[in-house]
C-alpha cells in the first residue's frame, strides 16, 4: 500500500519535460546560425546518449564532482570535434547550447499532473540537473513544484542511492514515504534499490520518433501508468 507516502518526487528530463524536441529545436537554431549542416535531431540524440556515462564516471570516482552543465559542456565539445565542426562553434555558441537544457517544454499534461498531486502530497523535483538549471527549467516550463532537489545537493548522481536518500533526508521523511515518478527504468530501479516507493510513467515520445522509450510492462515498480491521468487517479488525486 502507498498510504504512507508523503512526498512525490519527479524526475525531470523526459518525465516532466520533453528534452528531445526542446534540444533538437535549439540545436537546429544554433547550427543554422553558423551554417553547420548536421542533423540536429541526431545530434541531440548523441548528446543525450552521453548523459548517463558521464555521470557514471563521476559516481565511480573516475573524475571529481562536476555539475551537469559542466558534463554537458564536455560532451558537447567532444561531439563537435568528432563531427569536424568545432571551428564553426565559438564560446558563445557552446554556452548557448549548454543553456538549452535550461529551457525545455513541459509535456502537455505535466502542469495539470503536478497540480493534481499537490492537492494531496508535497510534490518536488528530484533530478540530476544542477540547481540553477532546474530553477530555470521549472520556471520556464510553468511547473509549480513545491521544491527542487538536485543531485548537486548530494554531489552524487542518480541512480546512486545518495541522490535519492538526500532528498528524503532534506524533506524529513523516511525513504518509504518518498515516491519517485520517472519515465526511465534505470531511475525507477535506482530509487527502488534505495528504499523509495516508485511509479513509472510512460512517455512514448521521450526518445524521439526513431527510438523506443521504456515501457511500463518492462518495469518493476509500485505503480505503472500509461498516462498522467492514470497516475493521478492511482495516487488518489
Amino acid at each position: 500500500m502507498l498510504d504512507d507516502v508523503r512526498v512525490v518526487a519527479f524526475d525531470i528530463f523526459g518525465t516532466a519535460v520533453d528534452w528531445y524536441s526542446g534540444i533538437t529545436e535549439q540545436v537546429g537554431a544554433v547550427f543554422a546560425d553558423r551554417g553547420v549542416e548536421l542533423d540536429p535531431a541526431a545530434f541531440a540524440e548523441s548528446w543525450r546518449g552521453r548523459y548517463l556515462p558521464a555521470m557514471a564516471r563521476v559516481d565511480r570516482g573516475e573524475r571529481e564532482w562536476a555539475y551537469l552543465d559542466a558534463l554537458h559542456r564536455e560532451s558537447l565539445d567532444d561531439l563537435l570535434a568528432e563531427h569536424g565542426v568545432a571551428g564553426a562553434m565559438g564560446e558563445d555558441d557552446r554556452a548557448r547550447l549548454v543553456r538549452a537544457w535550461h529551457r525545455l517544454p513541459a509535456w502537455p499534461d505535466s502542469a495539470d499532473l503536478v497540480a493534481r498531486l499537490r492537492a494531496r502530497y508535497t510534490v518536488v523535483v528530484l533530478s540530476n540537473g544542477g540547481f540553477r538549471l532546474l530553477t530555470d527549467l521549472v520556471k520556464a516550463a510553468g511547473l509549480t513544484f513545491d521544491a527542487i532537489t538536485s543531485a548537486e545537493l548530494a554531489r552524487s548522481y542518480k541512480p546512486s542511492p545518495a541522490a535519492y536518500l538526500t532528498t528524503a533526508r532534506l524533506l524529513d521523511v523516511a525513504p518509504h514515504q518518498l515516491l519517485l515518478v520517472a519515465a526511465h527504468r534505470w531511475d525507477v530501479d535506482g530509487a527502488r534499490a534505495a528504499g523509495l516507493r516508485t511509479a513509472f510513467l510512460e512517455r512514448p515520445g521521450e526518445k524521439g520518433p526513431h527510438r523506443e522509450a521504456d515501457r511500463a510492462a518492462d518495469v518493476t515498480c509500485d505503480i505503472a501508468a500509461t498516462s498522467a491521468a492514470e497516475l493521478a487517479t492511482r495516487l488518489g488525486c
